[in-house]
């Protein structure tokens, strides 16, 4: 895959507030449960050491949790610490078995169909409940953003990606928008 992941940081969750007086922070999380945030001490390049972490489920946000960190030790801290995207580096995530992915290792990839074509780059990953789809941003036109399209994350739409397909996404060409 083009890059290192030695030097690629993954973004696991952000602040998205305080959480009373104390100093801790409710987290808005972009893993699959706050359970696989427990596995990491620190963040940030070692800015934020983690103390605790526990569940915490909001009507606004879903599901999410609480932290405490250790250099965040009152409420105006925690008001400051707003916004600031609690990161790893890529490679200190476990390893993926056959045919799995992390949402950040296809982000900037480029796409191209299984005919050739060059169909632009793959820009978000969203799930929407049923599955994961990939969003691809056609290369741009005369200065101006190319056009977006949706793509089910499955055998069926996207037979190969990353390493194994030459650090790129290769789309089947019945699914191209």
């Amino acid at each position: 895959m083009a890059g290192s992941n030695k030097d690629k940081l993954v973004t696991l969750a952000v602040i998205s507030g305080a959480h009373g007086v104390t100093g801790e922070v409710r987290l808005k999380l972009f893993t699959d449960s706050f359970e696989s945030l427990k596995r990491y001490n620190s963040f940030n390049n070692g800015a934020l050491t983690l103390k605790s972490l526990r569940p915490h489920i909001s009507g606004k946000n879903g599901a999410g949790a609480i932290a405490r960190f250790g250099e965040i030790n009152d409420r105006n801290a925690a008001e400051a610490a707003r916004s600031t995207l609690l990161q790893i580096p890529r490679d200190a995530l476990p390893p993926l078995d056959e045919g799995e992915y992390y949402y950040s290792d296809l982000i900037g990839l480029p796409c191209i169909s299984t005919t050739g074509e060059d169909l632009g780059k793959c820009v978000a990953v969203e799930n929407f409940g049923a599955s994961d789809v990939i969003e691809i941003e056609r290369p741009a036109i005369d200065g101006r953003p190319g056009k977006k399209f949706m793509v089910p994350m499955n055998k069926d739409a996207v037979p190969e990606w990353g390493e194994q397909a030459g650090g790129q996404i290769v789309i089947d060409a019945v699914f191209v928008g």
